[in-house]
């Protein structure tokens, strides 16, 4: 996969005075570093790496990628242990570029997506509709490495060293199509500036991530750097057009003379979602492609998840898939583990889902797409992360409030807030809601309160695994959870 030593040359690096090393690995962790290793000293948003210079060149380190502030910084350190040095107006895109070089490899046909809400499903369909093909896939994401290869991620978009080793590892061991979700935080810092990606997608744009970026341009303009800059020209652009800045993102991508698929309900979009029909276990659309109607079940709640679905399939026509072959296909997907997940039912009929809603446009999408599968009333559960945007808290109690007929506030991450404050936060929009604390409790609460043909929405964490308090991950799943509450209230322990 990875050869035992690369030069700087190699890896398209040109050092100070055309000093030349030969180098046995890369870190961005001056702890993990070895001896010949390359340490990229990044700036980041409260410390710069070069702070770590130093260690890392105590740790064995040969040379060092950093910008001209990095160089300042360690100059000292530089000065004494004189390494090779790269300084790079750009170091992380720098970094990007020399990772996949470093690796080597990756799946022959990839694509990315991006937009606040929707990325895991729709990178997991495409995955699947790729397996169901008879291609060797994977997707990479929030719910790490997932399909004919499988690996844990600590990030939805992890740094470039770790993400092209993943890659050449899937591709090494036969993958050869692979679907990335594209984060903001991803986007904004490079880290997929070395993937070389067949198509890209677009979902939507609503609000998050404001603790991160500085305003909402700038969140929008690290989207759109999937365009601008990390799709190539001869790649294609796969845009939902009903968002409201699914035209921008497509005039990006025009621009850059890129392909272009449109996708939604709109009448002049390319993949057109012309009907949808609920019921209470799934869905039934018909699309129109190149003037072509096909009508198909899905076994997927929620009308977004049709929407993610067509998204994914105009992804992979867009990689040279068969239409027809595509289409055929498209029934056999199954819920993607914590979005609109079935988790329980009781004896009554009453049935429990958990999603990853966790913005307040997603919050509202959730329980708006739910609702008609619903004959009673809908409970939803709503919390708020700690230590991310606060500005989003009073507006996902808000969406709750408005669209569900009984709203439980309780905890959701609260990291190292105060759990108390955060809840007010959400509170402020929800002002007639329940306060839970205690998020098993809250859930036990909201499926006792359902009654024949009503529902539970528990919203915020899907997939995960754990509740973050302090610096602490406890054990905590949202549909493991729900199963206990229903089977303690319906009688069903033992």
């Amino acid at each position: 996969m990875t050869e035992a030593t690369k030069t700087l040359g190699d890896l398209g690096l040109t050092a100070r005075s055309m000093r030349e090393a030969t180098i046995t690995g890369l870190a961005v962790d001056s702890r993990a570093v070895k001896r010949g290793y390359l340490f990229a000293a990044l700036p980041g948003t409260q410390v710069h790496g070069a702070e770590f210079i130093g260690t890392a060149l105590d740790m064995g380190a040969v040379a060092i990628l950093t910008d001209a502030e990095g160089a300042r910084i360690a100059q000292a350190e530089i000065g004494r242990a004189d390494p090779a040095v790269v300084v790079a107006a750009d170091p992380r895109q720098a970094l990007a570029y020399t990772a996949a070089l470093w690796s080597g490899m990756q799946p022959e046909v990839m694509i990315a997506v991006t937009g606040t809400n929707g990325k895991t499903s729709v990178a997991t369909f495409v995955r699947r509709i790729w397996q169901e093909l008879a291609l060797r896939a994977v997707n990479v994401g929030t719910t790490g490495v997932e399909g004919d290869f499988e690996t844990p991620l600590r990030h939805t978009t992890p740094e470039p060293i770790t993400l092209h080793r993943v890659l050449a590892e899937a591709a090494e061991a036969g993958v050869t199509h692979a679907a990335m979700e594209a984060s903001s935080h991803g986007l904004a810092q490079r880290r997929l500036d070395g993937v070389t990606l067949r198509a890209a997608g677009f979902t939507n744009f609503t609000q998050d991530h404001l603790d991160y970026h500085a305003s909402f341009d700038e969140y929008f303009d690290a989207k759109a750097g999937l365009f601008a800059r990390v799709l190539p020209e001869d790649g294609v652009a796969v845009i939902n057009i009903d968002d409201p800045r699914g035209v921008d993102m497509a005039a990006i991508a025009q621009a850059r003379g890129q392909g272009l698929i449109t996708v939604g309900e709109a009448e002049g979009a390319d993949l057109c979602m012309m009907a949808q029909r609920f019921d209470a276990t799934g869905q039934e659309i018909r699309l129109r492609w190149m003037g072509r109607v096909v009508q198909m079940r899905l076994n997927l709640i929620g009308g977004f998840q049709g929407e993610n679905v067509c998204l994914a399939a105009g992804l992979v026509i867009a990689c040279g898939g068969d239409p027809d072959h595509v289409f055929a296909v498209l029934p056999r997907l199954e819920t993607v583990r914590g979005r609109m997940q079935l988790a329980a039912k009781r004896d009554n009929g009453a049935a429990v889902f958990v999603d990853y809603a966790h913005t307040p446009d997603a919050v509202e999408t959730a329980i708006r797409a739910l609702r008609p599968h619903v004959m009673g009333r809908l409970v939803a559960i709503v919390g708020a992360g700690g230590d991310r945007d606060r500005g989003k808290r009073p507006l996902m109690g808000a969406a709750a409030a408005e669209c569900a007929d009984m709203v439980i506030v309780t905890d959701d991450n609260p990291r190292t807030e105060d759990p108390v404050s955060i809840r007010a936060e959400v509170l402020r929009g929800a002002p007639g809601a329940t306060e839970v604390a205690d998020r098993a409790e809250a859930i036990l609460r909201g499926v006792d309160a359902l009654g024949p043909g009503d529902a539970l929405l528990i919203c915020g964490k899907g997939h995960e695994t754990g509740q973050i308090v302090g610096i602490t991950v406890y054990p905590f799943d949202d549909a493991e959870q729900a199963s206990v509450a229903v089977a303690a209230l319906d009688g069903r322990l033992a």
